[in-house]
């Protein structure tokens, strides 16, 4: 697959919407000026992050289109644990290191006749970049993590490499330490208590609220462990 590295960009996933040729690439950034994150949120993107973007041209039907997530976040926390840290996966595609984000993933997807066309997959990990103290209790990075820097060359070379990879819902859920906890839904008329219970496989959350099963898609809620 071609690589091609920038010094600056907007955003990677936007840069490969705008020379997309039907080729499969991956974009990588030393610096983002307009990083993004899921539900338009904003996205810290500064020197000593790692900033890829990953655009295939693919055929998957849509009801298994969660799979391309279960792939990126795995191949995620499977390039942490490499390094010695132990990342949990707070659905649907946030990591977390000691509690604490430390990578994000924006996934935009193509749908074209029930399949998913072409998926452009942005991920964010925080490696040695130094992050604005506001989000000291809710993000960390590698070297804080771990106490030490890690060069951005290894981490790259090794989350390219398990972005190669198929991995499965069950490696999706075992980093999830979060099950059988009670945990707050936050949905666009307020916040509700539930228990985790499960992830399905087309990526619902499923839960226990007022003493009923149910299943929450991550485009209606957010999950506040």
């Amino acid at each position: 697959m071609k690589i091609i590295e920038l010094d600056v960009t907007d955003s990677t996933n936007e840069y490969c919407k705008r020379i997309d040729s039907g080729e499969d690439i991956i974009v990588i950034a030393k610096k983002q000026t307009f990083g993004r994150g899921t539900k338009g949120r904003s996205f810290v993107s500064d020197d000593g992050g790692l900033y890829i973007s990953v655009m295939r041209h693919n055929t998957v039907p849509t009801e298994f289109a969660f799979k391309i997530m279960i792939d990126s976040c795995v191949a995620v926390c499977e390039t942490l644990r490499r390094f010695g840290l132990h990342p949990v996966i707070r659905w649907a595609n946030d990591v977390l290191v000691d509690g604490k984000k430390i990578c994000g993933t924006l996934i935009e997807n193509t749908f074209c006749g029930g399949e998913v066309s072409r998926s452009i997959v942005g991920i964010g990990i925080n490696v040695k970049n130094v992050l604005p103290q506001e989000l000291n209790n809710i993000a960390t990075s590698m070297k804080q993590a771990a106490g030490k820097e890690f060069a951005l060359s290894d981490v790259k070379n090794t989350l390219i490499a398990n972005l190669q990879n198929n991995y499965s819902l069950e490696q999706y859920k075992s980093y999830i330490n979060w099950f059988g906890r009670e945990m707050v839904l936050i949905c666009a008329d307020g916040e509700i208590k539930a228990v985790a219970l499960d992830v399905a496989e087309d990526g619902r959350l499923v839960c226990e609220v007022n003493g009923k099963t149910v299943k929450v898609s991550s485009a209606e809620v957010s999950l506040r462990l």
